[in-house]
């Protein structure tokens, strides 16, 4: 293993600033301890004094008991014509107690002169006043060199005097921030290098992704000498986001042999990841590199057949390095070698010359041609393959159902009721259920009848219910297809239906989803 590469988190100042992202008080806290447990040696927390959460946040921090991590707070040199111990801001971000007080200033002539309305000697004065000033108070300084590549490549001595600057007044950091994140890697490289080669001090990089470029650029500067890499768990931030440390981390722990955290924690990077973006309210992106779900996903029949005999053919890491697991998509594009390898994912073994898995994969290929979908939809590939090999009756049979809406004058919405007729061991059972809609009232009906039967079914929820039409110029007369995900508080799994009828289409993925968990989840239905 080379020389180690800190990582400075930035999600709850930089990641916050990206468009839909926003977080409480508890949340920040949260994440503080999540970061800190996972291994994470700088978590920068906000502007003190920009906001009551901020100002109520660095309060609440000084009491989290932190085994590794530093707290950092992020300010500004002070203005221009003033001194550093008078300046309010800089005041105020001493006043937040934290070890590590980050500073940004200008390292562009052209922002010196059009945003600050300064010179540029006193720009110089501003950034060597500050970092002194903190630096004599016993703070561990980071100088932040904002929009350094434009700067360097608009006018080179300038941009290394401003970071000389910092260096010379005792700044621990100096950060090169490519701040516009229009940077190539090459440049990057280039530039860091020249940085590294002349200034005494320890370096880092600060990426933004406007070019796509966000990590690519981050891996250049540690090869040319950086030792701390800024970022945002899952990329948030400003317009295109920041460095994405779920991304950056293991290039360079697995690819480039640079220590960032334990071992065992990149082992939970997965579980890092959904953590922030579920306290983010946003969905994780499945095709995030490293840990989304299709980052290991093998749908192509070729592709798995090669996987099936050596894995490293179509993965470049192990997913269990990074707390992600693999999947086989079963579809159109499969074949033999996909649904045994999907079926035994789902813990049911085939024998490869079975007669079951032709006919499996003939089941799969014509119901996709209808416009069913199981890629996200595990539970439902799973009964599929059960009805195939015969199984044991299912906990629960449909006789029917009914569903109408009505609406009554000075009602701004209308009540579904749902009459739904059961067979559940060796009995009918008949419920009735309103709901706010037509899935809602089938969805109370049915566990009506089962809740007698199966008392675990309380435990299961719907937490998503997705409609997409199918041939949209069939008009009302178009195929619909419905994707529902659910969950028991422990897992999830997906199931899918399709119909030129919605309500028909959602009952398929509704009943396929009780009929799941109770086979799969309750455990006692099929025992």
């Amino acid at each position: 293993m080379k020389s180690t590469v800190q990582l400075y988190d930035t999600t709850l100042r930089d990641g916050t600033q990206a468009e839909g992202v926003n977080f409480s008080l508890q949340d920040k806290l949260r994440i503080v301890e999540k970061l800190d447990a996972f291994g994470i040696p700088y978590i920068e927390g906000g502007f003190p004094g920009s906001n009551d959460k901020d100002i109520a946040f660095f309060r609440a921090a000084r009491r989290l008991r932190l085994k590794r991590a530093r707290l950092a707070a992020f300010g500004a040199t002070r203005r221009p014509h003033s001194s550093a111990a008078k300046d309010p801001q800089v005041r105020t971000l001493l006043s937040s107690e934290m070890p590590v007080l980050t500073i940004v200033g200008k390292s562009w002539l052209f922002q010196v002169r059009e945003v600050l309305r300064t010179t540029p000697e006193e720009n110089l004065a501003m950034i060597a006043d500050t970092v002194r000033f903190l630096k004599r108070r016993g703070r561990e300084v980071m100088y932040d060199a904002e929009h350094f590549f434009d700067g360097y490549k608009s006018d080179t001595g300038y941009a290394l005097r401003t970071i000389a600057a910092a260096a010379e007044a005792g700044a621990d950091w100096i950060v090169l921030c490519d701040t516009n994140g229009g940077s190539l890697p090459r440049e990057v490289g280039e530039i860091a290098r020249a940085v590294h080669s002349v200034l005494p001090v320890k370096i880092g990089i600060h990426t933004h992704n406007d070019g796509g470029f966000g990590v690519a650029n981050a891996l250049a500067a540690v090869e040319a000498g950086a030792s701390q890499v800024q970022g945002t768990i899952n990329g948030y931030g400003e317009r295109t986001g920041n460095c994405y440390l779920v991304t950056v981390s293991p290039n360079l722990q697995l690819k480039m042999g640079r220590k960032v955290v334990p071992e065992a924690s990149l082992r939970r990077l997965r579980q890092l990841s959904h953590f922030v973006d579920d306290l983010a309210n946003l969905r994780p992106d499945r095709r995030a590199p490293f840990v989304g779900d299709s980052a290991f996903a093998h749908k192509g029949g070729q592709h798995v057949n090669a996987v099936a005999k050596c894995i490293s053919t179509y993965e470049h890491i192990a997913p269990e390095l990074v707390g992600n697991r693999r999947r086989v998509l079963v579809g159109e594009l499969s074949g033999r070698s996909a649904v045994l390898m999907k079926a035994r994912e789902l813990g049911m073994d085939l024998a490869a010359d079975s007669p079951e898995v032709k006919e499996i994969l003939a089941q799969v290929k014509r119901l996709e041609h209808q416009g069913f979908e199981f890629e996200a939809a595990d539970a439902s590939f799973y009964l599929l393959v059960r009805r195939a090999l015969h199984r044991r009756e299912p906990p629960f049979r449909l006789v029917e159902y009914h569903v109408s809406m009505r609406r009554a004058e000075g009602r701004e919405t209308g009540v579904a009721e749902a009459t739904l007729k059961l067979a559940v061991k060796g009995a009918v059972v008949h419920t009735v259920a309103e709901g706010d809609g037509p899935v809602n009232a089938l969805d109370g009906a049915l566990r009506k009848a089962l809740l007698p039967h199966f008392p675990g079914i309380g435990r299961m929820r719907l937490t998503d219910y997705k409609v997409r039409i199918l041939d949209s110029r069939s008009g009302t007369a178009a195929r619909t297809r419905v994707l529902i995900e659910s969950s028991d508080g422990k897992g999830g799994w997906g199931t899918v239906g399709v119909s030129d009828n919605i309500i028909e289409a959602s009952w398929q993925a509704l009943s396929d989803a009780m009929e799941y968990f109770l086979l799969r989840r309750a455990g006692k239905a099929t025992q």
